[in-house]
Protein backbone atom coordinates (compact mmCIF):
# COMPACT_ATOMS: atom_id res chain seq x y z
CA UNK A 1 0.00 0.00 0.00
CA UNK A 2 1.28 3.37 -0.95
CA UNK A 3 2.18 5.57 1.59
CA UNK A 4 0.15 9.21 1.37
CA UNK A 5 3.42 11.51 0.17
CA UNK A 6 4.26 8.87 -2.14
CA UNK A 7 0.81 8.96 -4.24
CA UNK A 8 0.78 12.71 -3.96
CA UNK A 9 4.24 13.24 -5.54
CA UNK A 10 3.55 10.72 -8.54
CA UNK A 11 0.39 12.38 -9.44
CA UNK A 12 2.17 15.86 -9.45
CA UNK A 13 4.37 14.10 -11.75
CA UNK A 14 2.09 13.08 -14.62
CA UNK A 15 0.54 16.45 -14.08
CA UNK A 16 3.61 18.22 -14.74
CA UNK A 17 3.26 17.49 -18.39
CA UNK A 18 -0.21 18.21 -19.93
CA UNK A 19 -1.07 17.63 -23.27
CA UNK A 20 -2.12 20.05 -25.76
CA UNK A 21 -4.50 17.10 -27.48
CA UNK A 22 -5.28 13.34 -27.05
CA UNK A 23 -1.84 11.86 -27.05
CA UNK A 24 -1.14 8.24 -26.98
CA UNK A 25 2.31 8.81 -25.26
CA UNK A 26 2.23 10.62 -22.22
CA UNK A 27 5.61 11.97 -22.13
CA UNK A 28 8.35 12.40 -25.04
CA UNK A 29 10.11 9.14 -25.92
CA UNK A 30 13.36 11.08 -26.46
CA UNK A 31 14.86 13.79 -25.24
CA UNK A 32 15.06 16.58 -28.14
CA UNK A 33 18.19 17.75 -29.63
CA UNK A 34 19.25 20.86 -27.79
CA UNK A 35 21.46 22.08 -31.27
CA UNK A 36 17.83 21.59 -33.33
CA UNK A 37 16.13 24.53 -34.11
CA UNK A 38 12.88 22.82 -34.74
CA UNK A 39 12.70 19.16 -34.29
CA UNK A 40 9.11 16.60 -34.29
CA UNK A 41 9.23 13.16 -33.24
CA UNK A 42 6.68 10.58 -34.20
CA UNK A 43 4.59 13.61 -36.05
CA UNK A 44 1.11 11.57 -37.26
CA UNK A 45 -1.98 14.02 -37.66
CA UNK A 46 -5.58 12.18 -39.08
CA UNK A 47 -8.84 13.79 -40.00
CA UNK A 48 -11.38 10.82 -38.98
CA UNK A 49 -9.78 8.23 -41.02
CA UNK A 50 -7.72 9.45 -43.28
CA UNK A 51 -4.60 9.45 -41.91
CA UNK A 52 -2.84 12.62 -43.63
CA UNK A 53 0.88 12.51 -41.33
CA UNK A 54 2.26 8.91 -41.03
CA UNK A 55 5.08 8.79 -37.99
CA UNK A 56 7.26 11.45 -38.76
CA UNK A 57 10.45 12.21 -37.07
CA UNK A 58 12.65 14.96 -38.36
CA UNK A 59 15.01 17.65 -36.97
CA UNK A 60 15.52 21.22 -38.43
CA UNK A 61 19.00 22.92 -37.92
CA UNK A 62 19.51 26.93 -37.70
CA UNK A 63 20.22 27.94 -40.52
CA UNK A 64 19.50 25.06 -42.85
CA UNK A 65 16.88 25.75 -46.01
CA UNK A 66 14.88 22.61 -46.14
CA UNK A 67 12.64 22.00 -49.14
CA UNK A 68 9.78 19.82 -48.70
CA UNK A 69 8.59 18.67 -52.41
CA UNK A 70 6.10 15.39 -53.59
CA UNK A 71 2.51 14.93 -54.97
CA UNK A 72 -0.51 16.86 -53.88
CA UNK A 73 -2.13 15.52 -50.91
CA UNK A 74 0.91 13.86 -49.55
CA UNK A 75 0.78 16.19 -46.28
CA UNK A 76 3.06 18.90 -47.30
CA UNK A 77 1.38 21.59 -46.04
CA UNK A 78 -0.13 19.98 -42.78
CA UNK A 79 3.47 19.04 -41.88
CA UNK A 80 3.69 22.87 -41.99
CA UNK A 81 1.25 23.79 -40.08
CA UNK A 82 1.99 21.42 -37.59
CA UNK A 83 5.62 22.93 -36.78
CA UNK A 84 4.30 26.34 -35.70
CA UNK A 85 1.06 24.21 -34.03
CA UNK A 86 -1.71 25.75 -36.68
CA UNK A 87 -2.16 22.23 -37.01
CA UNK A 88 -2.80 20.39 -33.14
CA UNK A 89 -1.01 16.59 -34.30
CA UNK A 90 -2.96 13.65 -33.30
CA UNK A 91 0.35 11.94 -31.99
CA UNK A 92 4.03 12.99 -31.51
CA UNK A 93 5.65 16.36 -30.45
CA UNK A 94 6.67 19.17 -32.17
CA UNK A 95 10.12 21.30 -30.42
CA UNK A 96 10.45 24.66 -31.23
CA UNK A 97 13.77 26.49 -29.91
CA UNK A 98 13.45 23.82 -26.81
CA UNK A 99 9.54 24.23 -25.88
CA UNK A 100 7.55 21.38 -26.47
CA UNK A 101 4.83 22.99 -28.68
CA UNK A 102 2.33 20.02 -27.56
CA UNK A 103 2.35 20.80 -24.05
CA UNK A 104 -0.53 23.36 -22.52
CA UNK A 105 2.41 25.65 -20.09
CA UNK A 106 3.85 26.63 -22.83
CA UNK A 107 2.29 29.85 -24.40
CA UNK A 108 1.73 29.27 -28.01
CA UNK A 109 1.74 32.44 -29.33
CA UNK A 110 4.99 33.22 -27.41
CA UNK A 111 6.87 31.00 -29.51
CA UNK A 112 5.18 31.77 -32.51
CA UNK A 113 6.33 35.39 -32.57
CA UNK A 114 9.95 33.61 -33.71
CA UNK A 115 8.28 31.86 -36.49
CA UNK A 116 7.77 33.17 -39.26
CA UNK A 117 4.52 32.10 -41.78
CA UNK A 118 3.29 33.09 -45.26
CA UNK A 119 0.59 31.45 -46.74
CA UNK A 120 -0.32 30.77 -50.68
CA UNK A 121 -3.21 33.03 -50.28
CA UNK A 122 -1.35 35.87 -48.64
CA UNK A 123 -3.86 36.44 -45.51
CA UNK A 124 -3.26 40.37 -45.19
CA UNK A 125 -6.20 42.40 -43.68
CA UNK A 126 -7.75 43.86 -46.49
CA UNK A 127 -9.12 46.43 -43.87
CA UNK A 128 -5.79 47.66 -43.34
CA UNK A 129 -3.04 49.99 -45.38
CA UNK A 130 0.41 47.95 -46.04
CA UNK A 131 1.79 49.84 -43.54
CA UNK A 132 -0.90 48.98 -41.31
CA UNK A 133 -0.39 45.08 -41.80
CA UNK A 134 3.31 45.29 -41.02
CA UNK A 135 3.13 47.23 -37.97
CA UNK A 136 -0.01 45.26 -36.76
CA UNK A 137 1.88 42.54 -34.64
CA UNK A 138 4.98 44.05 -33.48
CA UNK A 139 3.18 46.87 -31.97
CA UNK A 140 0.66 44.84 -30.43
CA UNK A 141 3.21 42.25 -28.88
CA UNK A 142 5.34 45.28 -27.42
CA UNK A 143 2.02 46.80 -26.54
CA UNK A 144 1.52 43.76 -24.04
CA UNK A 145 4.98 43.57 -22.84
CA UNK A 146 4.21 47.59 -21.82
CA UNK A 147 1.25 46.89 -19.65
CA UNK A 148 2.51 44.30 -18.50
CA UNK A 149 5.71 45.56 -17.05
CA UNK A 150 3.11 49.03 -15.97
CA UNK A 151 1.14 46.07 -14.16
CA UNK A 152 4.10 44.42 -12.17
CA UNK A 153 5.63 48.09 -11.25
CA UNK A 154 2.24 48.71 -10.06
CA UNK A 155 2.00 45.54 -7.79
CA UNK A 156 5.59 46.39 -6.48
CA UNK A 157 4.25 50.22 -5.53
CA UNK A 158 1.51 49.01 -3.78
CA UNK A 159 3.54 46.29 -2.01
CA UNK A 160 6.53 48.59 -1.01
CA UNK A 161 3.91 51.01 0.76
CA UNK A 162 3.95 47.98 3.87
CA UNK A 163 7.83 47.52 3.88
CA UNK A 164 10.04 49.53 5.20
CA UNK A 165 12.21 51.89 3.48
CA UNK A 166 15.18 49.33 3.46
CA UNK A 167 13.06 46.33 1.98
CA UNK A 168 11.26 48.62 -0.62
CA UNK A 169 11.38 46.44 -3.97
CA UNK A 170 13.09 47.96 -7.23
CA UNK A 171 11.04 48.92 -10.33
CA UNK A 172 11.72 47.80 -13.46
CA UNK A 173 12.90 50.00 -15.98
CA UNK A 174 10.52 51.53 -18.51
CA UNK A 175 12.57 53.06 -21.29
CA UNK A 176 9.62 52.90 -24.14
CA UNK A 177 6.42 54.26 -24.97
CA UNK A 178 3.48 53.55 -26.57
CA UNK A 179 4.59 56.48 -28.84
CA UNK A 180 7.91 54.89 -29.62
CA UNK A 181 6.47 51.48 -30.00
CA UNK A 182 4.57 52.48 -32.96
CA UNK A 183 7.35 55.41 -34.34
CA UNK A 184 9.84 52.71 -34.54
CA UNK A 185 7.41 49.58 -35.95
CA UNK A 186 6.89 52.07 -38.86
CA UNK A 187 10.52 52.84 -39.09
CA UNK A 188 11.21 49.29 -39.65
CA UNK A 189 8.06 48.97 -42.07
CA UNK A 190 9.32 51.48 -43.97
CA UNK A 191 12.95 49.98 -44.26
CA UNK A 192 11.40 46.60 -45.14
CA UNK A 193 9.21 47.93 -48.14
CA UNK A 194 12.61 49.97 -49.59
CA UNK A 195 14.28 46.74 -49.64
CA UNK A 196 11.51 45.09 -52.02
CA UNK A 197 11.02 48.55 -54.15
CA UNK A 198 7.03 48.87 -52.78
CA UNK A 199 7.70 51.86 -50.05
CA UNK A 200 5.54 54.04 -51.98
CA UNK A 201 2.88 51.37 -51.46
CA UNK A 202 2.60 52.15 -47.53
CA UNK A 203 -0.40 53.79 -47.90
CA UNK A 204 -2.25 51.80 -49.96
CA UNK A 205 -4.67 48.37 -49.57
CA UNK A 206 -3.80 45.03 -50.27
CA UNK A 207 -6.91 45.14 -52.62
CA UNK A 208 -5.18 47.38 -54.82
CA UNK A 209 -1.63 45.27 -54.98
CA UNK A 210 -0.99 42.77 -57.63
CA UNK A 211 -0.65 39.38 -56.51
CA UNK A 212 3.63 38.97 -56.33
CA UNK A 213 3.40 42.46 -54.51
CA UNK A 214 0.69 41.23 -52.01
CA UNK A 215 2.62 38.30 -51.42
CA UNK A 216 6.30 39.89 -51.33
CA UNK A 217 4.73 42.41 -48.25
CA UNK A 218 3.34 39.06 -46.67
CA UNK A 219 6.98 37.98 -46.71
CA UNK A 220 7.76 41.53 -45.32
CA UNK A 221 5.37 41.51 -42.40
CA UNK A 222 6.28 38.11 -41.22
CA UNK A 223 9.99 39.85 -41.31
CA UNK A 224 8.98 42.01 -38.86
CA UNK A 225 8.81 39.90 -36.32
CA UNK A 226 12.67 38.99 -36.75
CA UNK A 227 12.19 35.41 -36.87
CA UNK A 228 14.60 32.40 -36.20
CA UNK A 229 12.44 30.66 -38.92
CA UNK A 230 10.98 31.40 -41.80
CA UNK A 231 8.06 28.47 -42.58
CA UNK A 232 6.69 28.88 -46.73
CA UNK A 233 3.19 27.20 -47.95
CA UNK A 234 3.47 26.98 -51.29
CA UNK A 235 4.33 30.98 -52.02
CA UNK A 236 4.16 31.06 -55.48
CA UNK A 237 1.38 28.65 -56.15
CA UNK A 238 -1.52 31.55 -56.17
CA UNK A 239 0.57 33.83 -58.56
CA UNK A 240 0.44 34.45 -61.87
CA UNK A 241 3.80 32.98 -63.78
CA UNK A 242 5.43 36.50 -64.30
CA UNK A 243 5.20 37.10 -60.67
CA UNK A 244 6.18 34.18 -59.64
CA UNK A 245 9.99 35.35 -60.34
CA UNK A 246 9.72 38.66 -57.90
CA UNK A 247 8.52 36.42 -54.93
CA UNK A 248 11.10 33.61 -55.44
CA UNK A 249 14.07 36.61 -55.88
CA UNK A 250 13.05 37.93 -52.29
CA UNK A 251 13.34 34.31 -50.74
CA UNK A 252 16.30 33.79 -52.12
CA UNK A 253 17.80 37.16 -50.83
CA UNK A 254 16.38 35.69 -47.30
CA UNK A 255 18.51 31.93 -47.94
CA UNK A 256 22.07 34.24 -48.71
CA UNK A 257 21.63 35.70 -45.69
CA UNK A 258 21.31 32.80 -43.48
CA UNK A 259 17.61 32.63 -42.88
CA UNK A 260 16.74 29.24 -41.58
CA UNK A 261 13.20 28.14 -43.62
CA UNK A 262 11.11 25.39 -44.72
CA UNK A 263 9.49 25.72 -47.88
CA UNK A 264 6.57 23.87 -49.51
CA UNK A 265 7.29 24.46 -53.06
CA UNK A 266 6.43 22.44 -56.39
CA UNK A 267 8.98 24.92 -58.27
CA UNK A 268 11.61 22.01 -58.67
CA UNK A 269 14.73 24.58 -59.95
CA UNK A 270 14.48 26.72 -57.17
CA UNK A 271 14.42 24.15 -54.40
CA UNK A 272 17.41 22.81 -56.45
CA UNK A 273 18.99 26.24 -56.19
CA UNK A 274 18.19 27.44 -52.59
CA UNK A 275 17.67 24.34 -50.56
CA UNK A 276 20.69 22.83 -48.73
CA UNK A 277 17.92 19.77 -47.81
CA UNK A 278 15.03 18.61 -50.09
CA UNK A 279 12.25 16.51 -48.30
CA UNK A 280 10.63 14.32 -50.44
CA UNK A 281 6.98 13.40 -49.05
CA UNK A 282 4.26 10.38 -50.21
CA UNK A 283 1.23 9.12 -48.30
CA UNK A 284 2.11 11.14 -45.41
CA UNK A 285 5.64 10.02 -45.29
CA UNK A 286 9.62 11.28 -45.77
CA UNK A 287 10.09 8.56 -47.73
CA UNK A 288 13.35 9.92 -49.30
CA UNK A 289 15.76 13.21 -48.19
CA UNK A 290 19.00 14.32 -48.75
CA UNK A 291 20.95 17.34 -50.18
CA UNK A 292 19.64 18.73 -53.72
CA UNK A 293 22.39 17.22 -55.86
CA UNK A 294 21.57 13.31 -54.77
CA UNK A 295 17.45 14.08 -54.68
CA UNK A 296 17.28 15.27 -58.35
CA UNK A 297 20.24 13.65 -59.94
CA UNK A 298 19.85 9.80 -58.67
CA UNK A 299 16.90 9.20 -56.24
CA UNK A 300 17.03 5.69 -54.89
CA UNK A 301 13.47 5.73 -53.87
CA UNK A 302 10.90 4.85 -57.12
CA UNK A 303 8.22 7.09 -55.95
CA UNK A 304 10.41 9.57 -55.86
CA UNK A 305 12.03 8.91 -59.55
CA UNK A 306 8.68 8.68 -61.24
CA UNK A 307 7.55 11.76 -59.57
CA UNK A 308 10.58 13.88 -61.24
CA UNK A 309 10.12 12.19 -64.07
CA UNK A 310 6.68 14.00 -64.34
CA UNK A 311 7.84 16.91 -62.85
CA UNK A 312 11.42 17.87 -64.76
Amino acid sequence: MKSTDTALKEEKKVKEYKPRYLNKRTVPEEPFDTEALLEVQHLSKTYGSLKVLDNISEKIYKGEKIAVIGPSGSGKSTFLRCLNALEDPTDGYVFFDGHNLCDLKVDINVQRQSMGMVFQNFNLFNNMTVLKNITFAPVHVKKKQLSALKWLNFKTKFLNLFKKKDCKAPLMPIETSVKKIKAEAEENAIRLLKRIGLEEKAGVYPSTLSGGQRQRIAIVRALAMNPKVMLFDEPTSALDPEMVGEVLSLIKELADEGMTMVIVTHEMGFAREIATRVLFMDGGNVVEQGPPEKIFTSPENDRLKDFLSKVL
